[in-house]
């Protein structure tokens, strides 16, 4: 499901074309706002330079996000001085990441630009008040560039090396499902699921904050206001701190709540039989193989092959759409009747089912239940009206778990089934297999 990623990938993929596109579309975007540079002849080839700017902060190891706020300052110079410039600004550039060849490349460009709303808001600070740029600086810190996070479709943050929030935009509110002024100074682990929360501690201090440098993914479940749970990914970059400002942690990620749900759906769906609802083949030998990486030295467990006697002739006199009415049936009732009992019923052919019986397993225990097994199919089973008598005949094995193999289980009590079945119809055989040597 899930899980996290801290190798890096270097080089890109920004062509001259490409370079090209980006920098007629950050001109176009601006020039539709009204932001026409003032002191530059050739505003597309400024905006290539720090295209290239940025592309190259954004593969160099280590990382420095200070060239995002030297681009911010460039555009300030350049006559590009309005507030709203490092937000239009960033509806183009984000797109640098798909064109960046680097695990690291949604971080890292996320990083940027918000050094590029922090050299912006301190050019634009310096260009109005000279005497006063360091107090203005100082409250430049402090707003974190709310404009730049709150229009950015995915959910950020900015934290300091402990895990609490300096700033986070509507993006991770609306995940969360609490207003934007109540996140920050809040601890990661608030919203983290209480389960997780020791995984996400050995991720950023065993991982990231000791090398100072680098991005983690993961992906975890988080605790929302009215205390339902979802599924977040995210991507958390180390940034060093610009101008003497402290570093800092970068989160930038999304609610993945429905592709999650999506994924357990399919993982469900591969794993059951869709007629009967019972497990299948695949989910009972993944089970018996999650046993035998588990048990004890001493833990004995037992399978039995279950296969309905005659079932052909069911589908022969009354066609396979009564005939599966009646599998259903058949299932419903092997699985109630063992419904107090440690074990998994399973449908793992078409008129054959099996039955895993945890440890401890002995000859009594598994008498009790192929007893049960039998006896829930005694009375006939009715269907649209028929009412049909169906009897089912079982392989039993008992076995010590360690060194169990799946297939070879499967096998030893299918031979039982064959003298089951060749004996007398309606009854059980048992055989014990010795451990393995």
């Amino acid at each position: 499901m899930p899980g996290q990623r801290d190798t890096v990938v270097q080089g890109d993929v920004v062509d001259d074309g490409e370079r090209s596109t980006l920098a007629r579309e950050w001109w176009e975007v601006l020039a539709a706002h009204g932001f026409v540079p003032g002191s530059v002849d050739d505003p597309q080839r400024l905006l290539s330079g720090l295209i290239d700017d940025l592309r190259i902060a954004a593969t160099a190891d280590p990382f420095d996000a200070s060239p995002g706020a030297t681009a911010g300052r460039a555009l300030v110079a350049a006559g590009l001085a309005d507030q709203r410039v490092p937000v239009v600004s960033a509806q183009v550039l984000h797109r640098l990441a798909g064109h960046i060849r680097h695990a690291e490349a949604p971080g890292r460009i996320a990083a940027l630009l918000t050094a590029l709303g922090q050299g912006h808001e301190a050019g634009t600070i310096a260009l109005r008040a000279p005497d006063s740029v360091a107090g203005q600086r100082e409250n430049a810190q402090d707003n974190r560039f709310r404009i730049v996070f709150d229009h950015i479709a995915a959910a950020i943050a900015i934290g300091d090396t402990e895990g609490t929030l300096l700033e986070a935009n509507r993006g991770l509110a609306d995940m969360i499902g609490v207003p934007v002024g109540e996140l920050r100074g809040i601890s990661v682990y608030d919203f983290a699921h209480p389960d997780d929360r020791d995984h996400i501690r050995t991720l950023l201090y065993d991982k990231l904050v000791p090398a100072r440098s680098g991005t983690v993914k993961l992906e975890r479940r988080l605790i929302r206001a009215d205390g339902s749970v979802g599924w977040m990914s995210f991507a958390i970059t180390y940034v060093p701190g610009v101008a003497g400002n402290p570093d800092y942690l970068l989160a930038v990620g999304a609610d993945v709540t429905d592709t999650h749900r999506q994924q357990e759906e399919l993982h469900r769906q591969a794993r059951h039989d869709p007629m009967t609802g019972l497990p299948n083949r695949r989910l009972l030998l993944e089970r018996i193989d999650e046993l035998v990486a588990t048990a004890g030295p001493d833990d004995r467990a037992g399978f039995f092959f279950i296969d309905i006697d005659r079932f052909k002739a069911i589908n022969d006199r009354y066609g396979h759409s009564i005939g599966d009415q009646a599998l259903t049936a058949v299932a419903t009732r092997l699985r109630n009747s063992v419904g107090d009992h440690d074990c998994l019923i399973a449908r793992i052919g078409g008129d054959e089912f099996g039955a895993l019986i945890l440890p401890p397993a002995d000859t009594g225990r598994l008498t009790v239940i192929a007893n049960r097994l039998l006896s829930a199919l005694v009375d006939p089973i009715s269907v649209n009206g028929r009412e049909m008598t169906i009897s089912a005949s079982i392989g039993a094995v008992v076995t010590p778990v360690p060194g169990m193999n799946p297939e070879s289980l499967l096998a030893a009590a299918d031979t039982s089934l064959y003298y089951a079945k060749t004996n007398n119809k309606g009854h059980w055989i048992l055989h014990t297999l010795d451990a393995p040597a």
